[in-house]
């Protein structure tokens, strides 16, 4: 079939979205399918449809108010999860296009892969592990599939949302072999040692793509990092350098956004050469060929090298930065004391949340679905609640 593109010549007037797309890219019509058979829908491909869904759910809609790397309090225009969620389907989108693979698939595994995020960022994760060490742990990937396979209430014939295989699969990035045991089907991969669709190999780096480029806008916005030490990075110092060329004297917001939309590119533009090469030289025909391929959605040796300098100057300037230290440490207080006192006396729970004769794994797994639920400002009300006297 050859590829069409607007304005599309007569052959191409009755094709689908999906007609388009490359053999080795993932079709839903060939997907591995749903966990719970539903009919096909009319008007929509099957992850379409994981979309739609995900973005109707009320998981999607409490990343509003979860943190990135500031509080959503500390300011209106820095990133919330929600907004670093977009992003990343933003660039998803983009290069997906560009390799012609699946774009409906790579934006529902962009919008849903930080369901199961907890409260107050990583700090939020890290606690609950920690609390949860007896009981199987805590991962956010792990839990944003279990808020998609179980915990969502929409549907009267099953739990969660029912999503197809592949958007679960990409959902699923890091996984344990003894967690993948436990998983099935869709953790199989880490077991084997193959890969997952293409689109779900892109969306893993475009979510870096994202993070990379907004953590450094907001780390300006903040205040606590500046463009002198950016300038030190290599990478980021010959972008500005070029957008002093090109703008001579520009300064403020404009130049950084310059700057920043050229850091965007140029990780997106290396991705797509760099793949396309990849693909052509191991010539997937298809996806299960793809799954038993090597990584083929990688950048250049020179660009990871690049992208690594940013992400180890954001570590120790950004986030290590005493400021985000001290709320990381009020956060971490938060959630183990929430989870303390739940453990401690389960009456305390909504009743939705309470195992009249459930073990205790399974009363510190539900204590570890409400607090990773939570937004940080109800996490933060949740505490003032049980510890403050004003609030009796």
């Amino acid at each position: 079939m050859s590829w069409c593109w607007p304005p599309w010549p007569p052959e191409c007037n009755n094709m689908l979205p999906e007609d388009f797309l490359a053999p080795y890219a993932a079709h839903s019509a060939q997907g591995q399918g749903r966990r719970f058979a539903e009919a096909p829908h009319a008007s929509r491909s099957q992850f379409q449809r994981d979309r739609d869904r995900i973005i109707h759910s009320s998981a999607f809609r409490r990343l509003e108010y979860k943190t990135q790397v500031f509080l959503n309090h500390e300011g209106d225009l820095f990133r919330t999860r929600l907004t670093h969620s977009l992003e990343v389907a933003q660039v998803g989108r983009s290069i997906a296009r560009n390799l012609r693979l699946n774009e409906d698939l790579v934006e529902a595994i962009a919008l849903a892969h930080d369901l199961g995020h907890t409260p107050f960022g990583h700090v939020g994760q890290d606690v609950l592990n920690e609390c949860m060490q007896e009981h199987g742990g805590f991962e956010h990937n792990l839990q944003s599939l279990r808020v998609v396979d179980t915990l969502e209430e929409h549907y009267g014939a099953f739990d969660g949302l029912n999503l197809m295989f592949e958007t679960r699969e990409g959902i699923l990035k890091h996984c344990s072999l003894t967690h993948a045991r436990e998983l099935g089907p869709v953790a199989q991969r880490f077991i084997d040692r193959t890969q997952p669709t293409l689109e779900a190999q892109l969306t893993n780096l475009a979510d870096e793509i994202a993070y990379n480029s907004h953590d450094i806008d907001d780390g300006l916005r903040s205040g606590l990092i500046t463009i002198a030490q950016l300038e030190e990075v290599e990478f980021f110092g010959r972008l500005w350098r070029d957008v002093q060329q090109a703008f001579p004297g520009l300064s403020g917001r404009r130049a950084i956004y310059e700057t920043l939309r050229r850091l965007i590119t140029a990780l997106a533009d290396d991705l797509i050469v760099t793949s396309t090469s990849l693909i052509a030289d191991a010539a997937p025909r298809d996806v299960n060929e793809v799954r038993a391929s090597a990584p083929l959605i990688r950048f250049s040796d020179a660009m990871r090298k690049d992208a690594t300098d940013l992400k180890r100057f954001l570590r120790a300037n950004l986030y290590r930065h005493y400021q985000v230290n001290r709320m990381r440490v009020k956060a971490s207080r938060i959630v183990r004391e929430l989870y303390d006192s739940f453990m401690a006396e389960p009456a305390l729970l909504p009743p939705d949340y309470q195992l009249k004769d459930g073990d205790v794994t399974q009363q510190a797994r539900k204590i570890a679905d409400y607090i990773a639920g939570m937004t940080d400002r109800y996490a933060i009300r949740e505490h003032r609640r049980l510890y403050s006297l004003d609030e009796l």
